[in-house]
């Protein structure tokens, strides 16, 4: 399940087999968004082991993607 805005993703996760596939299809609309304007990177966060945010960052080079946890 994925819900957003237009410059973040949240990807819940109730299938752990889909995690990837959840998480590329979410990575890969923002990249949609980033790229006319080429300007931020996207930031993944994992807050426990079914919840992930993924954002469009300035703090992120423009095509690149980060991923940080938190506890």
């Amino acid at each position: 399940m994925r819900t957003q805005t237009a410059e973040h993703l949240e990807v819940h996760v109730t299938e752990p087999g889909r995690l990837y596939e959840l998480l590329d299809d979410a990575e890969a609309a923002l990249r949609q968004i980033a790229r006319p304007q080429c300007y931020a990177g996207i930031l993944v966060t994992r807050h426990d082991p079914s919840r992930y945010t993924l954002a469009l960052s300035d703090t992120v080079p423009y095509g690149e993607t980060r991923e940080q946890i938190l506890s």
